[in-house]
């Protein structure tokens, strides 16, 4: 089975689980086909020129763009996500299309991740999860030097912006490149914005959980 009729295969048996389990807001294939499947595959170049290793999908979801990137990139993938029922879910449907030697989920906090695979991941991704400064935040002590975080953004503010870029040197981060796209449907804007892990953070992280959601880090 190709890439592409894999990937299909993939949001279909999605669309059929969340008919009784909530997994995505998205439930008509037309749709799905641009905000899902089209959506994840715009930072496919991204996570190509990131490092070689082990790749993460921060609060994949329905699995986006976690999926779509693991079949096509042949990385070894960790699909994220707190709610554990739904994790349950995406593992099987990963299973039944052929794919759980590359992808393994985790049901829990990224602050926890952190702890048990700190340095671990050379990319991550995160799509509609949380603002700027939370995800460089979370993501730092989940990189490995020299591993990126690719933020899939809708609309951002140059005020979020600007806040992640004050706390970059606290978190051992830096900007490397962002760019703004529209999807097919002519509607659909999406900005992708790519860091990197240059050193090591110079404050403790993780914090506790919900600390970088609910008191952000600040320049000092």
């Amino acid at each position: 089975m190709d890439k592409k009729e894999l990937v299909l295969q993939y949001l279909e048996k999605l669309l059929v689980a969340n008919e009784t389990t909530n997994l995505t807001r998205i439930s008509s294939w037309e749709e799905a086909l641009v905000l899902h499947i089209e959506d994840s595959l715009v930072a496919l170049e991204e996570i190509n020129a990131a490092p070689e290793g082990l790749y993460g999908d921060l609060g994949t979801g329905g699995g986006f763009p976690g999926v779509p990137l693991a079949i096509y990139t042949g990385r070894e993938t960790v699909l994220v996500d707190s709610v554990k029922k739904k994790v349950r879910i995406l593992a099987d449907i990963v299973s039944e299309i052929g794919m759980s030697e590359t992808v393994s989920t985790y049901g829990g906090r990224i602050e926890d991740l952190a702890k048990e695979k700190p340095g671990a991941f050379s990319v991550l991704t995160a799509r509609a999860l949380s603002q700027l400064n939370s995800l460089l935040e979370l993501s730092s002590p989940l990189l490995k030097r020299g591993g990126q975080l690719i933020c899939y953004k809708a609309k951002v503010s140059e005020e979020e912006i600007q806040s992640a870029l004050d706390i970059c040197d606290l978190v051992g981060m830096k900007l490397l490149n962002r760019r703004s796209l529209v999807l097919s449907d002519g509607i659909t804007t999406r900005e992708i914005i790519v860091f990197q892990k240059i050193g090591s953070p110079k404050v403790k992280l993780p914090r506790n959980v919900g600390m970088a959601q609910h008191n952000p880090l600040v320049k000092k």
